[in-house]
């Protein structure tokens, strides 16, 4: 097979409008993972790839070999090194990308653990969160309307493949939020003395966790359990994917190890 050539291809044209473009993901309901772990994670989920690009040199690789194997080859489409690095959003590594459908979901009513992300930003702490949240048993997560996509390339990297693995409902405004999660609410705030191991958490807990600077909104606050976590050397916060991580051990740790 001849690699492709040229920019104007229709399927490069279109993953790379994906990769930049968060207009393109939303209008077509398709996203960009890119590199070999990513690919891997998602196959192993049982999940289907639209499209499969990736470069002549990549195509031979050891760890890429495999993974085009369980993928029908009329969705696999090879173009030029030169090529691929024009339109990868990455740095050097393997370069193989693959076009997927973002899932739809309909949030119905929860009523076990979950995840909201209230106006979270970096996704660096949202990529933190989501694959803590997976390690320990959250499958569940919702986003305000003002929060970044986990849909994103960017995202999606920072997940680590943990996007593959849970129920993601995103853009969801703060009073269906309320009408549908019924499991109690609980969120960190600097305004309670009263600390994470003075809290019964053996019960199913929707964690709410906010913007970066701002925290969690004052519709979350006032509907839900302020928890505070200890500080001895008084740091005026602690980061977001940290903060959020050490809440899901401790619920952990209630749950399972006494």
């Amino acid at each position: 097979m001849n690699p492709i050539t040229s920019p104007a291809n229709p399927t490069v044209k279109h993953a790379h409008a994906l990769l930049t473009q968060h207009r393109t993901r939303k209008k077509s309901g398709q996203t960009v993972i890119e590199g070999v772990h990513l690919l891997d994670a998602y196959l192993n989920q049982g999940l289907t790839v639209t499209t499969v690009i990736v470069s002549q040199t990549a195509s031979e690789h050891p760890e890429v070999m495999p993974l085009l194997g369980q993928i029908d080859t009329t969705k696999i489409t090879i173009i030029t090194d030169s090529l691929y690095k024009q339109i990868r959003s990455l740095g050097d590594g393997v370069d193989i990308m693959a076009v997927i459908d973002i899932p739809k979901h309909h949030l119905g009513q929860i009523t076990g653990d979950c995840l909201i992300l209230d106006g979270l930003q970096d996704t660096g702490n949202i990529g933190t969160l989501l694959r803590t949240a997976s390690a320990v048993g959250i499958t569940t997560v919702i986003t305000t309307p003002n929060t970044a996509h986990l849909w994103s390339p960017k995202c999606l990297r920072a997940g680590m493949g943990a996007n593959f693995a849970l129920q993601i409902f995103e853009q969801i405004p703060h009073d269906e939020i309320f009408a549908k999660v019924k499991t109690p609410l609980y969120a960190t705030s600097s305004h309670t003395d009263k600390v994470i191991y003075h809290h019964n958490l053996q019960n199913p807990i929707a964690w709410v966790l906010g913007h970066e600077g701002q925290g969690v909104s004052q519709q979350f606050l006032a509907q839900a359990t302020a928890i505070a976590l200890p500080q001895p050397n008084g740091q005026e916060s602690l980061n977001v994917g940290v903060a959020g991580s050490i809440c899901f051990y401790e619920m952990l740790r209630q749950r399972q190890y006494g």
